[in-house]
């Protein structure tokens, strides 16, 4: 970077400057850049300083960006001043009083909403766009205006840094295109990559850590709006990279930031939502900006005194809601909770609703819709009485209850109508539908997207946020390239691919899970073919359930299914499958925080679709099917949802918790088959620490689908402690070895039945017969062990482990171990694990035959007696172990 009155040379009297706000970013400097080849014999000012990776960039590149520095430039001589990325006084330093001299013209070049403007120009050009630098690149392409590969890529720079890699909601087609066009002209994206996608510095991550702890969230009509504070004694650059790590890593939508800086505090804000306009409130700071982005510099007020001021006007800038009293129905459709499913589908038939409170004394018991109603007569139960299968797990308000709350449960959590009941006595009031919702919020326009912004919520479409960034931080680099190929497949053969269930869920947790659930819109066996080919594999297809398998070379495999919808024709039945869209797809499963799913190509990839509420449950760590026939079409979905109350320490939701207990009375377990509850009963116990799920299944009554006699006492908890316990040590002293911890944990939880009462368990599941006999030998092995290490005494020899231990599986002797009270068998496991387990005997029957022994059952025994002898260490060479097996041959011929 090189400045012109540098060396000592005369300084140029200057009639024309180009200039931009006091703090420059990527696309101040880019527009400074364009602006002088609109008006070559101007001179580029700088009013304040540039962002810290603006000066690397200069630095590292060598660009040759011509300015001059503001210290003795002569204001006087100035007649023409073109500003860029700026419209507001305060934000160009001290050019702003060269706006009002007479015979100075102003030409404008910005971004940011006209209205917001409170500079008087002679010219200019102002456009709604995600960045100034796309207004430029308009305009030269316009003027058939040629530019350089470098000039192209700090252009680029611009716009991906002020819109965010082109995601950020302020974004416009425009940005796209022009990004295109500089594409064209040769802007190198390894140097953009490198300057936005920078590493912080170690002020800015404790800067960051600060700003994360102190975050604070309100609940402002209806917007979530979070505010932190720093104080740092050291100018921190680059708080707007801060500011989008922060929305990005906690998932805001509207933040802003103070932070105190030497006297002064700076306020930056982003908003991503209607109703919260950040240049407004950047206004009430003495600065501006648009309503997606905005910026402040705050003198003379303390920290706490900006803070206090900032929550003030948030709270003026946001609009009031409408309520609940003024949007509810009050000639309410009811039913009882005796009525039967039967009558209850006559009567939204014959109002034409999909919906109903269950009421008993004006108190509001639960709600049924037309779905639920259906599956119950299609599975002849409409005898059943309504509290069967009504939703009793609910939201009620009262007639105060502002808008906003409604549409979180409405269309948030997917509740078709929202009872208003009275304050004082409970009583029902009301009711809120979807459709009288919607209308009074269209009508008021809260829903009406503002230019630049979108709606926290839509009513049409499911919860979302673009997952491009979680993806980026929290997977191995294959996987990502494993999703970019899925992409690019589906979108070369005309399909739309997801990945969805598990695989997002645990991605929203931060939890490692690498199995990938692929959803087709179209033919999934199709698609999964032409991968296969593409990763240099093969496909195996399942054609009933239009599902696939694509397996790699080296054996990882990707699971492919066809966005379908399932029927069962009977309860406990295996499902039948249709083609169908994605949220069809994902309502067939089994739980909300599974039913998710993230777009990887087409509109908007990296997309999160959640239509029913899984964020939120996982917010809330709650377990809730997706309608209240779930278990009754599946009731293996009550096993799955005791694992995942386990496995996350999350809780099953009272609705669901309240199916679970139905499906049990229902004695709906019992129709299922022995294989499909024992593959269920075998993922619990592929959990670790299982204690917890299995307590749940004992308090739902399900433990017997084990055993009738199973329970898990106080010692069974202890002993399954241990087992984890012993589980962990085994894992690091043998990482290569493979275990099958399911077995261990399902051995100790039945550890106290008895033999006959665990062979009764092969009848019961048949299909596992030969494991459950397999546990049964080894238990009579076991006892066998242990008597014998007792009886030896203190110094039993490890010959005497080896022989009693080595018929055992390892799961068998991790229990063993785990049962010992006083240490000794415990001692003996461990030894004959770490010691025992891979000596190579130094004599072969072989060699036997070649010292001139004659093959007969005697050589096994001889065998034996050098083993044992390698084992304790009383032969400790090759030829000692020949002596010894010499000597033995000798004693066998002498004793024929």
């Amino acid at each position: 970077m090189r400045s012109l009155d540098d060396g000592g040379k005369p300084m140029v009297q200057a009639m024309k400057i180009i200039t931009t706000h006091l703090q420059a970013d990527f696309d101040c400097v880019a527009s400074m850049m364009a602006a002088k080849k609109l008006y070559p014999d101007a001179i580029i000012l700088f009013p304040g300083s540039q962002e810290k990776n603006v000066r690397n960039y200069l630095a590292e590149t060598g660009f040759p960006l011509p300015y001059r520095r503001l210290k003795g430039f002569r204001l006087d001589d100035v007649r023409q001043v073109i500003i860029v990325d700026a419209s507001t006084r305060e934000r160009i330093g001290v050019f702003a009083d060269l706006l009002t001299r007479e015979g100075v013209k102003v030409h404008l070049y910005d971004h940011h909403p006209a209205n917001k403007a409170d500079i008087k120009s002679d010219f200019s050009i102002i456009k709604n766009r995600g960045s100034t630098c796309t207004v430029f690149v308009e305009i030269f392409r316009e003027k058939n205006i040629d530019i350089s590969p470098d000039e192209a890529t700090l252009l680029a720079l611009g716009i991906y840094e002020d819109t965010g890699s082109l995601t950020f909601s302020s974004t416009r087609k425009e940005d796209y295109e022009a990004a295109g066009w500089l594409l064209e002209k040769g802007a190198d994206l390894s140097v953009v990559s490198h300057h936005i996608s920078r590493e912080l510095t170690a002020v800015q991550v404790e800067t960051l850590n600060t700003l994360l702890k102190n975050i604070e969230t309100k609940n402002i009509e209806g917007i979530q709006v979070s505010v932190t504070t720093a104080s740092t004694p050291r100018y921190v650059g680059d708080i707007a990279v801060l500011l989008n790590k922060i929305m990005e890593m906690e998932n805001i939508n509207v933040l802003f930031t103070l932070i105190r800086m030497e006297d002064r505090v700076h306020l930056i804000a982003r908003s991503r939502v209607e109703g919260m306009n950040a240049g407004e409130v950047a206004e009430g700071f003495g600065g501006g900006g648009h309503p997606a982005a905005a910026s402040a510099t705050i003198k003379e007020m303390t920290l706490p005194q900006t803070l206090d001021k900032l929550w003030k006007k948030i709270v003026d800038v946001v609009e009031p809601a409408p309520n609940a009293g003024e949007m509810m129905i009050t000639s309410i459709i009811k039913t009882s909770p005796d009525e039967t499913i039967e009558k209850a589908e006559a009567r939204l038939t014959r109002f034409d609703i999909n919906a109903m409170p269950v009421v008993e004394q004006d108190m509001v018991l639960g709600l049924i819709t037309r779905q639920i109603v259906e599956k119950a007569i299609y599975h002849e139960m409409k005898k059943r009485p309504v509290s069967d299968f009504m939703t009793s797990e609910f939201s009620v308000v009262n007639p105060d209850t502002p808008a906003y709350i409604l549409e979180d449960i409405i269309l948030g959590r997917r509740q078709k109508l929202t009872p208003v009941v009275e304050s004082k006595t409970g009583r029902i009031a009301g009711i809120v539908t979807r459709g009288t919702l919607l209308n009074k919020l269209y009508k008021d326009s809260l829903l009406k997207p503002a230019e630049g912004v979108k709606r926290e919520r839509s009513a049409m479409v499911p919860a979302s946020k673009n997952m491009a960034w979680m993806i980026r931080e929290r997977l191995p680099e294959n996987i990502i390239k494993l999703l970019n190929v899925v992409a690019d497949v589906a979108n070369k053969n005309g399909y739309t691919a997801y990945v969805a269930g598990g695989f997002v869920r645990d991605l929203l947790l931060r939890i490692q899970n690498t199995d990938i659930d692929i959803v087709i819109e179209g033919d999934g066996i199709d698609f999964a073919k032409k991968l296969a080919v593409r990763l240099d594999g093969h496909s195996k297809p399942h054609l009933k359930f239009k599902t696939s398998v694509v397996i790699m070379r080296d054996g990882y495999k990707i699971d492919v299914a066809t966005a379908r919808i399932e029927y069962y024709e009977h309860p406990a039945a295996l499902p039948m499958v249709e083609m169908s869209a994605i949220r069809n797809d994902l309502y067939r499963r089994d739980f909300s925080i599974n039913a998710m799913a993230i777009r990887l190509n087409g509109a908007k990839p990296y997309a999160l679709l959640d239509f029913f509420g899984g964020q939120a449950d996982l917010k809330d760590h709650a377990i809730r099917v997706l309608h209240n026939l779930s278990f009754v079409e599946d009731p293996t979905r009550v096993f799955r949802a005791v694992r995942f109350e386990g496995r996350y320490g999350f809780t099953i939701g009272k609705q669901t918790l309240n199916l679970v207990k139905s499906a049990v009375d229902a004695q709906l377990f019992n129709r299922l088959s022995e294989s499909r509850t024992f593959a269920e009963l075998k993922l619990i116990f592929k959990e670790r620490r299982p204690v917890r799920a299995l307590l749940r299944l004992k308090e739902l009554g399900l433990l017997r689908f084990i055993h009738p006699e199973l329970d898990l006492d106080e010692s069974s908890k202890k002993l399954m402690d241990n087992c984890e316990d012993l589980l962990a040590w085994h894992t690091l002293t043998f990482p290569a070895e493979d275990i099958e911890a399911w077995l261990l944990r399902f051995m100790a939880a039945i550890d106290r039945l008895t033999d006959e009462q665990i062979g009764q368990m092969a009848v019961t599941f048949l299909t596992s017969a030969k494991i459950i006999k397999k546990i049964i030998e080894d238990r009579r092995m076991e006892k066998s062990a242990v008597e014998t290490i007792y009886k030896k005494g203190p110094n039993v020899a490890h010959s005497t482990l080896y022989e009693v231990f080595t018929p055992m599986g390892t799961e068998r002797l991790l229990l063993t171990a785990a049962k010992d009270q006083d240490g000794v068998i415990r001692e003996a496991v461990t030894t004959f694990l770490r010691k025992l387990t891979d000596i190579k005997p130094m004599i072969s029957g072989q060699n036997l035959i070649d010292m001139g022994a004659i093959p007969s059952p005697g050589m096994k025994h001889i065998l034996k007696k050098i083993l044992y002898a390698q084992i304790d260490s009383e032969v400790a060479t090759r030829e000692e172990a020949e002596s010894l097996a010499k000597a033995l041959l000798q004693q066998d011929r002498e004793a024929v």
